[in-house]
């Protein structure tokens, strides 16, 4: 198999500090491994309302100024939509999907019920309502049956994190596939878009780390393959919050080489590299290739 790894952004805005260290780590974590090796780019913008008209070209765009061309034409989630809808029909046909007729308001007050109050950027873990039945109500959304999947924990190995586990079932609950308003969820598109690229490593930011666990098993009730994983450090707001496009974080200027340059110089120190001394985009990106396999040792 050819070691195949993706940058896949939300066109929500440009890049900035934070995507730029997550494009540059798997790009480099691609041109370690050799000259067969491929990277590439998706647009992540299933979810239409949050996406930027436009954005998705914006983003591409910087990509090139950085020196950081896909091997192949970047995909788009809003084209793959049939692909989705066929990994759901299957879900269902198995048994491993249910509708689901809850609000946000209906779990909170039912986990207040059990003692459980949800807490605000806490995991708010799907007491199970609708698995047995919609009592009337309406279907909202699709979720995943845990308790019909794989029992007991998740282990994974991440390449920087180290030995991971976690108990889906108690920690999440049944997780949402396709949500009430319509857009596909994140976990099922990108475990059916990463199975379609052939992406053999996955190296996106710390803060997706969790979201693991939740591919992995649906990876295995798909009978789909499972990538290797590496999450990067986060760059961090003046807050100490991940920065983001929510927190204010500054669009990257890469109108001009210099700008880009220093925009690659900051992706780099935050992932460990030597900012080194090189003045053009390719000799630095050339430096920190054998830099990177050095620290993250990637198999060929």
């Amino acid at each position: 198999m050819i070691p195949t790894g993706r940058f896949a952004p939300s066109p929500t805005g440009p890049l900035h500090a934070g995507s730029l260290v997550a494009a540059l780590a798997s790009w480099l974590d691609v041109r370690a491994r050799g000259p067969q090796a491929r990277w590439l780019v998706r647009i992540e913008d299933a979810d239409t309302e949050r996406c930027l008209p436009g954005m998705g070209e914006t983003i591409l765009r910087q990509l090139t100024a950085c020196g950081l061309v896909p091997d192949a034409p970047p995909a788009w989630q809003t084209r793959r939509v049939a692909r989705y809808q066929q990994a759901l029909e299957r879900l269902q046909a198995d048994g491993l999907a249910y509708p689901c007729g809850c609000s946000r308001k209906d779990i909170d007050e039912a986990l207040a019920r059990r003692g459980m109050p949800h807490q605000r950027h806490g995991e708010r873990i799907y007491p199970g309502t609708c698995r047995e039945g919609l009592h009337g109500k309406a279907a909202r959304a699709w979720r995943f049956a845990t308790e019909k999947s794989e029992a007991g924990a998740v282990h994974w190995l991440d390449r920087r994190l180290g030995a991971q586990r976690q108990d889906v079932r108690a920690e999440v609950g049944d997780f949402v596939l396709k949500r009430a308003d319509g857009p596909w969820a994140y976990q099922l598109a990108v475990v059916v878009d990463d199975a379609d690229q052939g992406i053999t490593d996955v190296v996106r930011g710390e803060d997706l780390a969790d979201n693991t666990a939740r591919q992995i098993l649906l990876q295995r009730a798909l009978g789909l393959p499972t990538p290797g994983y590496l999450h990067t450090p986060l760059v961090l707001a003046a807050d100490g919050q991940k920065l983001s496009k929510q927190n204010g974080a500054e669009a990257l200027d890469t109108r001009t080489p210099q700008a880009a340059l220093k925009a690659l110089q900051a992706a780099a120190q935050a992932l460990g590299l030597s900012t080194g001394s090189a003045t053009a985009i390719a000799d630095a990106l050339a430096d920190w290739v054998p830099a990177w396999r050095d620290l993250y040792n990637p198999r060929p």
